[in-house]
């Protein structure tokens, strides 16, 4: 009889122990994964693809041009945290930056984005704008592509040439603000060639405009 009592007891206690993990749960557990599910036969063993298959998405632009490969390769070496995705994004914003402080005169912006020769060619193009009492109303409609064109290490410094095709709305207006060129309702197509350059063993992780040119 005593041997009935202690193994009653135990089956309660085992029973209250499960309630109180089971029984109440505090909305914090995790929910438990389904099985996982038979892998579906492979084409070709009598199953084919369904009629509303989704088309392959499109293959993205090259970001780097085979003659580029070799100098990115060369960067990466020198600067182990140096992604050319993440490169390209950062210029196409830089792009952007320079040209709109370039329409409106900041010469302030320049001067932090640009190298000193560069930013004296946007300071005089500036002053003869102004001199001739005339105004910028320019708009970067969008950047269609950019790509590195060319990459390569010059000691500790690293260079980077990329080619941004851009469409531009381009409007120049007289002191007045009256219209004497160009148009915001219809874009041009630009194809830039810019080259940044930082030195790899710097502290400062940002990348210098030094040149600028007109693609071929």
């Amino acid at each position: 009889m005593t041997t009935i009592v202690i193994l009653a007891m135990v089956f309660l206690f085992v029973a209250f122990r499960l309630w109180s993990v089971l029984g109440r749960r505090t909305g914090h557990e995790q929910t438990l994964a389904r099985p996982a599910e038979a892998a579906p036969a492979p084409i070709g063993a009598g199953r084919s693809l369904p009629d509303n298959s989704a088309p392959a998405a499109p293959a993205r632009p090259a970001t780097v041009e085979p003659r580029a490969e070799a100098g990115v390769r060369a960067i990466q070496a020198a600067d182990g945290s140096f992604d050319p995705g993440a490169f390209l994004e950062g210029a196409r914003s830089a792009y952007r930056m320079i040209l709109e402080a370039y329409w409106r005169g900041d010469e302030e912006t320049l001067r932090r984005l640009t190298e000193d020769d560069v930013h004296e060619a946007f300071a005089t193009a500036i002053a003869d704008r102004k001199a001739a009492g005339e105004q910028l109303d320019n708009r970067l409609v969008s950047i269609e592509n950019a790509v590195i064109e060319q990459a390569r290490m010059n000691g500790q410094t690293a260079s980077v040439t990329i080619r941004f095709d851009a469409d531009i709305a381009a409007v120049t207006r007289d002191s007045d603000g009256n219209v004497i060129a160009g148009s915001l309702t219809d874009a041009v197509p630009t194809h830039d060639v810019w080259t940044f350059s930082r030195n790899v063993r710097s502290d400062d992780p940002n990348w210098t405009l030094v040149e600028t040119d007109e693609a071929a």
